[in-house]
């Protein structure tokens, strides 16, 4: 849905400061909802598998005071990068979209929301991975799909927002992130860190995957994933 509407919002706008189109307003509000749910969902995830792991036959030790707690920090812990991801895009890129951006850019947006075209075949992953088929050919052919679209729409997406600024202004690449204001480049770095961060595991996973059954297993800290 977030990239079906990035799609029609951003090769709706041909002026790509000025156009305007009412899903980039509509669909960042609609947005707001699933990332606090995704986070509630995400530490239910995290509480089950506790649960799981040895912990959900004991009754009184599930229900000991500070278990929750810690249940709750350990969640944190693992899912650090992606809870400050949820809580940023609540807390400080819906005001921004929708306040401060005061409907100039959503050609921009647009093409920020088709960052989630990667998303599917993560979570394809994720799923065949808990039934125990990944050493079957559709895993392989959805990591390889997984590594192509988070590269084009999560990691080149940023140079070519650039470029597309670039050609607008007249400028070329090298010389937009001089030519627009520092905090504009600032929020695009804090944007792109963790999109580099993912996609260096991915990559590392895909090599998993790809090498040879013969080759050297991977050491156990390349395993703790």
């Amino acid at each position: 849905m977030a990239s079906t509407a990035g799609y029609i919002v951003s090769t709706s706008c041909k002026h790509i400061i000025d156009d305007q189109h009412w899903l980039s307003s509509a669909y960042t509000q609609f947005a707001v909802p699933y990332f606090i749910y995704d986070i509630y969902a995400m530490f239910l995830c995290h509480w089950h598998k506790h649960q799981v792991k040895g912990h959900g036959g004991d009754e009184e030790g599930t229900r000991a005071p500070g278990s929750t707690w810690a249940v709750a920090r350990g969640y944190l812990h693992k899912e650090f990068l992606m809870v400050l991801h949820h809580a940023v895009m609540v807390l400080v890129c819906f005001p921004l979209s929708v306040v401060w951006r005061q409907g100039k850019g959503d050609f921009f947006l647009g093409c920020l929301l088709m960052a989630e075209v990667s998303t599917p075949f993560v979570c394809l992953g994720k799923i065949l991975i808990q039934y125990k088929q990944q050493h079957t050919l559709l895993h392989k052919v959805n990591g390889a799909l997984m590594l192509l679209s988070f590269l084009c729409c999560r990691v080149l997406l940023f140079p070519y927002l650039y470029w597309a600024y670039g050609r607008h202004a007249g400028l070329p690449l090298h010389a937009v992130p001089l030519a627009i204001p520092a905090h504009v480049n600032l929020g695009a770095a804090l944007l792109l860190a963790p999109q580099l961060y993912w996609f260096f595991l991915i990559c590392r996973g895909a090599c998993r995957l790809f090498r040879p059954r013969g080759s050297r297993p991977p050491s156990p800290c390349q395993t703790q994933d």
